[in-house]
């Protein structure tokens, strides 16, 4: 099931399905089920994370592969006979940093997560050919970074503007399951597997022993969600910005996302406000509304030719946030003006939050396990936050992780002081990763 042969008949599987959405873009297709076969959900189980939380049946990964090839039978039989039984999102509430707040996060079974995951490769192989270039968000060989990248160029290229940083209010919980279907029924109308998908969205929620069922959102956490979010925002937002919006603007405009979170950047202002009036409308016809006051028109002009300078009415461009960095106009050691970009302050102050509960949760644990997670803590915050002209915002990051170890080192007891000297020597035997850059410099070089 999991033999080569095997992954190189589902590799080529999904290139006939994607070459035949490619070649006919407005193509109604009705057959996809017959792709989805033993081979296939072994595939899916692969691709599936082991571990994860369980859901409403608390049935383990583990538990789940003791029967592997019998279970993936089972499921894939009952997924074609259209009997499969959706079982309810099990909900839980994560903090959403030191603030007090949390976020909502669905958590299916882990059989429902195999189905999901063959379903949405089938149905990316589709989609893929639709989306469009300003989409990043959940795609096959697609990244934040490569997002960020495209920002920074366009902003740089038009040498700033006036930018509309979008913020969707509780976008996967007011998600329109009537347009959703609309939606679908433009490209893929075959049955067994737009069964699977109305029963995913009618499975409802379970929280705090309640099942609750509506006629929108898609919960976070499905292994199908981020994809169904792709096809409902690619039609409400990338399609018409990019089909009726660009061609009406008297200068250049672009749009990058990445899921729900989206940046419009104008070169004109009148352009920019333009689409400011028009936004709510055009997201209020599809059930979205715009988060109040999250979302903004930042005038984001390069500034004036030399740094220190103000502009002609004696303002200063503005700052925007997008995908944890705030983006902002800074000097070059040269004197010109390029935009840069820092760790968000909201991220930074959440990332130490969490070190500190882990610290505190985990005080009585050996030095060895302490050093090996906060090196990994380290090692994943740098691997997203080491960006170009960001070294100062992960050097303090790294300078607060070893600030709190010592913290709390200090509190295991009252007899045996953790001095700055002998915490000191503690790091040269169990050194911590350094800040460093993991993401090139800047491709582009700064305007003069």
């Amino acid at each position: 099931m999991a033999g080569t042969s095997g992954l190189d008949r589902i590799s080529t599987q999904l290139c006939q399905v994607a070459e035949l959405a490619r070649r006919q873009p407005r193509i109604v297709i009705t057959t996809l089920a017959h792709h989805i076969d033993i081979e296939w959900m072994g595939e899916a189980h692969r691709r599936t994370r082991k571990d994860g939380a369980v859901g409403v049946d608390s049935v383990t990964a583990a538990a789940y592969a003791a029967d592997l090839q019998g279970n993936l039978e089972g499921l894939l039989e009952r997924f074609k006979a259209g009997t499969y039984f959706a079982p309810p999102v099990r909900r839980v509430h994560i903090p959403k940093g030191d603030s007090g707040q949390t976020r909502p996060i669905g958590i299916p079974t882990f059989e429902d997560k195999i189905l999901q995951r063959a379903v949405a490769m089938v149905l990316g192989a589709v989609y893929e050919q639709d989306f469009l270039d300003c989409s990043y968000g959940f795609r096959p060989g697609r990244s934040a970074h490569q997002a960020l990248e495209r920002l920074w160029k366009g902003l740089m290229d038009l040498r700033g503007g006036w930018v509309i940083d979008l913020d969707l209010a509780s976008f996967f919980d007011t998600l329109d399951h009537r347009h959703l279907r609309q939606f679908l029924d433009q490209r893929v109308r075959d049955g067994v597997v737009r069964k699977a998908i109305d029963k995913w969205l009618a499975a409802g929620i379970l929280n705090e022993g309640h099942v609750s069922r509506s006629t929108t959102g898609t919960p976070q956490g499905g292994v199908i969600s981020p994809l169904l979010a792709n096809i409902y925002l690619h039609e409400v937002l990338d399609r018409w910005f990019e089909h009726d919006v660009t061609p009406r603007m008297q200068g250049a405009a672009f749009l990058v996302r990445y899921a729900d979170d989206a940046v419009l950047v104008f070169a004109d202002r009148r352009d920019a406000e333009r689409v400011m009036d028009v936004l709510p409308k055009r997201l209020g016809k599809y059930g979205l509304t715009l988060h109040a006051e999250k979302t903004r028109l930042v005038p984001f002009g390069r500034p004036p030719k030399r740094p220190g300078d103000r502009g002609g009415d004696g303002s200063r461009p503005g700052t925007f946030s997008f995908l944890g960095f705030t983006h902002y106009w800074g000097a070059t050691r040269k004197g010109s003006w390029m935009v840069k970009r820092k760790t968000e302050a909201g991220r930074f102050r959440r990332a130490v939050w969490a070190v500190n509960l882990w610290c505190r949760y985990n005080l009585h644990a050996g030095v060895p396990a302490h050093h090996r997670m906060l090196s990994a803590i380290l090692r994943g915050h740098c691997a997203y936050y080491g960006i170009a002209g960001n070294s100062f915002a992960i050097g303090a990051f790294r300078q607060r992780v070893q600030r709190i170890w010592r913290y709390w080192l200090a509190r295991r007891s009252q007899k045996a002081k953790m001095t700055w000297a002998r915490f000191g020597r503690l790091l040269q035997q169990y050194p911590l990763p350094p800040a460093r850059l993991v993401h090139s410099a800047y491709t582009t070089a700064a305007s003069p």
